[in-house]
């Protein structure tokens, strides 16, 4: 709180690296019985249904699941632009304002007021979060929401009220509960006993599988905390000359800022780090897996099988189904225009990203497994998916048209 940021310096570090010592193990030591429900239940529910039912069926259980903290998030911004499309001069002002240039009215609180009012209350809810959010050095909502005022941006361009995500949702969560229904009976062929234990699971896991985002909401609530506490003490170490801005801060370690409270110039120090963070944002490729001796398997095992052969491109099945569209690349969502019924391109994805899942039609990532963040929350929109996709920055290219094959891990491009 404002109390706390009145402290002195040292006793900001002290509180961070208590919430890092103390608070962190809490929350793992507390998320461990429901890690456990939302990875054990399904792996129980698939050998009670062993040869009555596949694999997608499985995964249609799991769409438009209730309690989750990021999909209710997405859903309140869309219910915001619902509002917003009201106003014609609020539509003609994301018409003629690029994402940018309305964030930095907002900040001036020169915004119509149901924006402005709106926005506001949006992120008294969820300006903690943010685009990479575990990475402290990058800036929460609540600090720019140019990449919110982006999303309603897409939100006001569609027009189809069957890709409305509310409907998406809901249509979802209809179909999740009547499989669960079809496949309740199907194990009844097997007995009552189990019939009953196969709906255990499954009503289970459409209730519990949600609440898998909440420890990651609460968790990145602390970091949000932690990164305000540094900001301050960054603004006291650039007052003494020691930082050059009080962003700096997220450039040295807690070890270091206790030298640089004490009096050591990190100036120097900072600038060889920021230059070489520079550097490495403009890496397109980043291996995911990297040997002794500094080879990369996955380019050696790509080299022999060939990724590109004939147009196709393959990966992990991540999420059932086929789709046909439009690819837009993405490396960074904030401002970015993904017009309703394109392929969402990408390097990977974290929660920041999944306003954007609402108006994509298919989803293909370059790194991540089935059960990374974007795979599971594909599922659950019930958007074809394929991730692991060696190559696919370098050979999608925005505009192009592609067929994704999520049940196969296949892109076939035009």
């Amino acid at each position: 709180g404002q109390r706390s940021l009145r402290a002195t310096p040292r006793k900001l570090v002290t509180t961070i690296e208590q919430t890092v010592i103390e608070q962190f193990p809490y929350v793992m030591f507390n998320i461990m019985p429901l890690i456990f429900l939302v990875f054990g239940l399904p792996a129980i529910a698939k050998r009670l249904l062993k040869g009555l039912a596949t694999d997608n069926e499985i995964q249609v259980v799991r769409r438009g699941l209730p309690y989750n903290p990021t999909t209710e998030m997405d859903l309140k911004l869309w219910h915001l632009a619902q509002r917003l499309r009201a106003e014609s001069t609020i539509v003609t002002l994301f018409h003629d304002k690029q994402p940018a240039q309305l964030a930095q009215a907002y900040r001036t609180e020169s915004l119509p007021p149901l924006l402005q009012q709106g926005l506001a209350d949006f992120l008294s809810l969820y300006g903690h979060r943010g685009v990479a959010e575990i990475d402290l050095g990058l800036p929460r909502w609540s600090e720019d929401p140019t990449y919110l005022l982006g999303m309603l941006a897409n939100y006001l361009a569609l027009n189809d009220p069957d890709a409305a995500p509310d409907v998406q949702f809901q249509r979802s969560a209809q179909e999740a509960e009547a499989m669960v229904q079809t496949l309740i009976r199907r194990a009844r062929r097997h007995g009552w006993l189990r019939s009953q234990l196969t709906g255990f699971c499954l009503h289970r896991i459409r209730a519990l599988s949600g609440l898998r985002e909440v420890p990651k909401f609460d968790f990145v609530l602390l970091m949000a905390g932690a990164r305000r506490h540094l900001l301050a003490i960054g603004e006291a170490l650039a007052h003494s000359r020691r930082l050059e801005a009080a962003e700096d801060i997220f450039f040295i370690t807690l070890k270091e800022t206790h030298e640089a409270l004490a009096g050591q110039d990190m100036r120097a120090l900072v600038r060889e780090r920021r230059a070489s963070y520079e550097r490495e944002l403009g890496r397109r490729h980043i291996p995911r897996i990297m040997l002794s001796d500094g080879t990369e398997p996955e380019v050696t095992l790509t080299r022999e099988q060939g990724n590109d052969t004939d147009g196709v491109l393959k990966g992990a099945p991540a999420s059932a189904g086929v789709v046909s569209g439009k690819a837009r690349v993405l490396l960074d969502p904030t401002g970015a225009r993904l017009e309703p019924g394109e392929i969402l391109v990408a390097p990977s994805t974290d929660p920041g990203w999944t306003p954007l899942f609402f108006t994509a039609s298919g989803l293909v990532m370059e790194m991540g497994g089935p059960m990374s963040h974007g795979a599971i929350v594909a599922r659950e929109y019930g958007i074809p998916a394929v991730v692991g996709v060696t190559g696919a920055l370098e050979h999608i290219t925005t505009g192009q048209q592609i067929t994704v094959d999520g049940s196969r891990g296949i892109i076939t491009l035009a």
